[in-house]
């Protein structure tokens, strides 16, 4: 029997870690595309129906953009503007009257996107929250954001170990992770984004009573501190969110 901290990784999230080594170490560098579903799921050793599986991941992740009929490529490293600039949903939402509610805090285990945006070990925690942001009454955005390993926290800024509780019992003071971490962090921290598009899906599509296939805008956001990941994030802004008001980078 494997001890508890030779936990391995589902079989979903070492594919997903294989493909993305496979592009970091220059197999597929960006901008290539990736060899066709039979002939990738062969090379892997792994059957189609995961493989697509996981290239769906990746795609929401904007690791790779894939095209009906012209198969999937790498994305180009992101460009340093615009959203690299770091600001909270709540600052992006803005001028209205801009509220979060606190959907969901819970201490997990890491994902397919946490595990390889944090660098988390399979034995590791990582605290998730999920909340929602109203603008004017209506909801503009779903955050859902998993802080590193508390370890990683307190070697880089003891400040952020704090942050990542259960947040205020108050429900009208709730915040995105990222606003909780701006507002405490010590030291300054560094932020690369990709800009996607994805679909709301069933469960946040009941939790604001819009159908499942909505469109909606996806924004992933990894934030560090001396190259170490303490922060890794999907925004999700559904068709009709109001306009993000993005500040050029000085």
């Amino acid at each position: 029997m494997p001890q508890q901290g030779d936990r391995r990784h589902s079989p979903r999230v070492e594919l997903y870690q294989r493909i993305v080594a496979a592009i970091d170490d220059g197999t597929f560098p960006p901008g290539a595309r990736l060899p066709s579903e039979p002939a990738l799921a062969v090379r892997l050793g792994v059957s189609r129906p995961a493989l697509r599986e996981v290239l769906i991941l990746l795609q929401e992740d904007g690791v790779i953009t894939r095209r009906q009929g012209s198969g999937s490529t790498v994305n180009q490293l992101p460009p340093a503007p615009g959203l690299e600039r770091l600001l909270p949903v709540e600052t992006l939402l803005g001028p209205g009257a801009v509220r979060c509610r606190r959907l969901a805090v819970e201490l997990e285990e890491p994902t397919d996107f946490s595990g390889f945006h944090l660098r988390l070990a399979p034995s590791a925690r990582t605290c998730f929250w999920e909340t929602v942001v109203d603008v004017d009454g209506t909801p503009a955005c779903f955050a859902h954001e998993w802080a590193a390993d508390t370890e990683t926290l307190r070697a880089v800024d003891p400040a952020l170990a704090t942050a990542v509780g259960t947040g205020p019992a108050d429900p009208g003071r709730a915040a995105t992770m990222l606003s909780a971490f701006l507002d405490t962090a010590t030291v300054s921290m560094a932020s690369r984004s990709t800009l996607g598009a994805t679909l709301l899906g069933k469960e946040r599509g009941a939790a604001i009573s819009r159908p499942a296939e909505t469109p909606a805008l996806l924004l992933t956001q990894t934030v560090s501190i001396a190259g170490r990941p303490v922060l890794a994030a999907k925004y999700l802004f559904p068709a009709g969110a109001p306009l993000l008001h993005l500040a050029p980078r000085r």
